[in-house]
């Protein structure tokens, strides 16, 4: 448990309908996975908002910094083997 005697802090995604991407939602307080998922059912779920449900322990998200700005987020300009265009497609081809 925390020092401040609350339940551990849980992110939760919600997947409005199947096949498509997680969107965060908020996030929920409880004690374990179990009971985390559960909670957010109960307060993401309970007007049928979507069709699947993950709950994330909030210490385990690792997030950038403000200070990483710079080279953190820089494009690998000079690498252009990452670049669509470095490959031969066949005459004719659209689209991939």
């Amino acid at each position: 448990m925390n020092s401040n005697h609350q339940w551990p802090t849980w992110e939760v995604f919600t997947q409005k309908k199947q096949g498509a991407a997680h969107e965060h939602a908020g996030s929920v307080h409880a004690p374990d996975a179990e009971m985390a998922l559960l909670n957010a059912r109960d307060v993401y779920g309970r007007r049928q908002e979507g069709v699947n449900i993950w709950v994330v322990p909030t210490t385990a998200i690792i997030a950038s910094t403000p200070e990483d700005v710079g080279a953190f987020f820089d494009p690998a300009n000079d690498k252009m083997y990452r670049s669509p265009n470095f490959f031969k497609t066949a005459d004719g081809l659209k689209t991939i």
